[in-house]
Parts: structure tokens; sequence; C-alpha cells
């Protein structure tokens, strides 16, 4: 299937790592022009590298999206560079781990501004552009919102408003043409995570034992798999689907994982 990408200008940001790395790198081989907004330009010049080595282009523009002024200053240096955007993709943010009982709230404000504000701000910011173009915008977001993790109230609230926002924007935009919705991640396999496993006692026991509960093939979401579906509902191909919450987990939310070992 041709998506109908070639030479879309189409930002993703905290594109230099994970799920957002394998995006730009999936949009690339589809001939679009994916821009990484990331904080640490060396990071997002490997990634750009490593898009050009394989054939495809790709740009950067460096901003730490906690700054509110970052996400203005980001969509001017794409528009000056390209002068149109055609997609956003937020995807930047972390599970910090801002709970409830240690009643942290500059934590719990920070966590916002890391992962729900900067989704706001780009999108304002990238409108203008965006009803040009007839664009989409595409958040990802987390299973957080839907199963709750514990201790990670900030993060849970940030991907309640990812949710919420990808709805509202999508009723907001309707008269420009601009589709909006949202891809939800549960266990998704990137070097973040792989971090994370090996802090554990038992990484290998403890990665066993979250695959045993994904009902679809009892393995990990890949990011490329992500990206697949990020570059589907970004396209003209899905033209008719928005204010959709997209679940790319195997099933991990939805189905009984009971099923998962079922014979």
């Amino acid at each position: 299937m041709n998506l109908e990408l070639t030479d879309k200008v189409i930002i993703v940001t905290g594109g230099a790592k994970g799920i957002g790395e394998g995006i730009v790198k999936v949009l690339a081989a589809e001939g679009a022009i994916p821009v990484i907004v990331g904080r640490v330009e060396a990071d997002n010049l490997k990634t750009v590298h490593a898009v050009e080595a394989a054939g495809g282009r790709a740009f950067q523009v460096v901003a730490e999206l906690t700054d509110p002024a970052a996400s203005e200053h980001a969509i001017k240096a794409v528009v000056a560079r390209f002068g149109r955007i055609d997609g956003l993709v937020n995807n930047a943010g972390v599970n910090d781990g801002v709970g409830l009982e240690s009643g942290d709230y500059e934590g719990f404000m920070a966590s916002l501004h890391k992962n729900v504000v900067h989704y706001y701000l780009m999108a304002h910011h990238a409108l203008p552009e965006l009803k040009k173009s007839k664009g989409a915008i595409l958040n990802i977001t987390s299973k957080t919102a839907d199963t709750g993790q514990g201790h990670t109230s900030g993060y849970a609230a940030s991907n309640g408003g990812r949710n919420a926002l990808t709805r509202e924007w999508a009723v907001e935009l309707l008269k420009y043409g601009i589709r909006v919705n949202a891809i939800v991640v549960a266990e998704c396999w990137t070097p973040l995570y792989a971090n994370w496993i090996k802090t554990l006692p038992d990484p290998d026991g403890k990665l066993r034992e979250i695959e045993a509960k994904i009902p679809l093939g009892n393995r990990m979401t890949t990011a490329e798999e992500i990206a697949n579906t990020t570059a589907f509902l970004l396209s003209p191909c899905s033209s008719h689907t928005t204010g959709q919450l997209i679940y790319v987990d195997g099933g991990y939310v939805h189905l009984d994982r009971a099923l998962a070992n079922a014979e």
C-alpha cells in the first residue's frame, strides 16, 4: 500500500530514541521527512544520520519541551526550514513515578509539563500550518490511563489528558479537515524499558512474567509495530478515521489475560 507520505513534513517529538526513533525511521522509509524535536542534539543527529544512511531524509530541532517557550521555537524552526507542516506526532514523555502518598505537588506539576503540556503547546503552535495542509495529529499515550499502575499519578493523569485531548481536538478541528488520533501503548520493548528491567532482582524472570500476560504471542510490542500504525494514521489512507484511541498492545488492555496461556 502506498501511504502517500512522500515529501510530507512530519514532526516527531522525542524522535531520537525508543518509540519515537521507530516512528522516524518508518516515516522516512515511506518517503516522508520526519523532523525530530528532542533535547539532546547528539541523540537527534545520530538518528538523522541513521535515516540518511538508509537513503531517507530527516531533520532535527533541539528543544527542551518542559520549557513552555520551546514548543513555539521548535515549530518556527521547522516552518523556517520547510515552509510547511503536514503532521505532528506528540510522543515525548517519561514515566516518572510521581505518586499520591508522597504528596509531591512540585513533582506532579513537573510531570504534567514533561508529559502533556507540550502536547497542547506543540499542537497549538503547529495548527496554522496544519490548517493549510489539512494535516494530521497523532498522540502517543499509555495504558496507565486505563489500567493504573501505582505510584505514578503524574504520568497516569498526563495520559488521561492525552486521551481526552485527542477526542477534544478531533471535534474542534473537524471544520479544518484535520484528523486527530492516538495510539495507546502498553508493554513495548525499547532501550528505556530494557534498562528498567535490568534494575530488577530477576530481570529475565520479570520479563517472562510480563510477556506471559500479553495475549497475542506472549511477547512485547515492538517500536516498529507502533510506528507502522502511526504512519497509517498520519496518511490519507486513514482519511475517515479521527478521534480514535488505537490500542497497539497485543490485546494487553482489553483481552482477558487468562487467554494468554490458554490452549
